[in-house]
């Protein structure tokens, strides 16, 4: 196995940033506005640590929470007023939440003396129509219920949905692999320019195209971090940091012979994963992001972090996390 890069935190950085569920919803239970927005604070320190190491940054976030409270209120409402689809949700909390990121950011370097500021773009995502994940979906989201309750839009609006037991019925929808970021060059140049750039929120609203070349919205979620890694290949980010509520990756997670690890190689991390290693609905997709990455970049020196967002300095310069390099 590699050993650590020491010196790997002393150059600056262009860093895609891919900021997990804990950095906005801080797990209490709560998850209003005010307790949201306490927890940007608390992370808008730690991204305010790496601004001021010198790096630029592109911020993604998870929306997984934000969506289903959306989904909520459509359902509590839907008698009185008009309902959203899935890709105005997921639009509507890129906007909310990248406005709460964004004054916390602003405000955390204005404490420190710097002008900095960040700016939200409404990202759009390109998926294929014929993804396989159309034809089996997988991914729940918004809240459970009784099989009776919502039987007539399983037959007439076409929902699938998954029993969990002791729980009810839960709506699934596809989670189809991100092929395209629409406003990829504007983003890129941003990020040129030095500027702090929120974008691809909760992996970005997914579309596809017609035949004729025009885009419509598909029902279905993206993975945050598939979308981050294609972001950073994009940009030519030479750092992709995907910042979870561990500080490193384990083998046997979670076990009393829980190994953590320092650095995998992308053949290292293919083989754990291919062995069951780590779950498709935790470490896995935040694995293949990082292998997505590092093959796809061309940074001679492309590297992808997964740590804590309070490890993330200490990650840069080789003193934790888990870094996926090249073989």
């Amino acid at each position: 196995m590699k050993q650590r890069n020491e010196s790997a935190g002393g150059r600056t950085r262009k860093i895609v940033v891919a900021l997990g569920g804990n950095a906005i919803s801080s797990g209490d239970g709560s998850g209003d506005i005010a307790s949201q927005f306490a927890q940007s604070r608390v992370t808008a320190k730690y991204i305010g640590d790496l601004l001021a190491g010198g790096h630029h940054l592109l911020l993604v976030h998870g929306n997984g929470p934000q969506v289903g409270m959306v989904l909520r209120r459509v359902e509590l409402s839907r008698h009185e007023v008009y309902p959203i689809d899935l890709g105005l949700c997921v639009a509507d909390t890129q906007a909310g939440m990248g406005y709460m990121i964004c004054q916390c950011v602003r405000n955390e370097m204005l404490k420190r003396g710097s002008h900095a500021r960040a700016c939200t773009i409404i990202t759009t995502v390109m998926v294929d129509r014929e993804d396989e994940a159309f034809k089996k979906p997988t991914k729940p989201i918004g809240q459970f219920y009784k099989q009776e309750d919502i039987q007539d839009r399983i037959d007439n609006e076409g929902w699938q949905v998954v029993h969990v037991p002791n729980k009810g019925v839960r709506r699934v929808v596809p989670s189809p692999k991100p092929q395209k970021i629409h406003e990829l060059e504007l983003i890129h140049q941003m990020f040129d320019e030095g500027r702090i750039v929120v974008c691809c929120g909760g992996g970005g609203i997914p579309v596809v195209e017609t035949d004729d070349g025009l885009r419509e919205g598909v029902e279905a979620v993206i993975d945050k971090d598939l979308t981050a890694s294609l972001l950073a290949i994009g940009t030519d980010a030479d750092t992709l940091a995907i910042l979870t509520d561990v500080d490193q990756v384990c083998l046997n997670y979670g076990k009393p012979d829980e190994k953590p690890l320092d650095v995998l190689t992308v053949s290292q991390a293919r083989e754990y994963l291919a062995e069951g290693e780590f779950p498709a609905g935790s470490m896995g997709p935040k694995i293949q992001a990082c292998i997505d990455y590092v093959e796809g970049s061309n940074c001679r020196n492309a590297e992808a972090l997964i740590t804590s967002i309070k490890g993330c300095t200490d990650a840069l310069a080789g003193r934790t996390g888990t870094r996926i390099v090249q073989d």
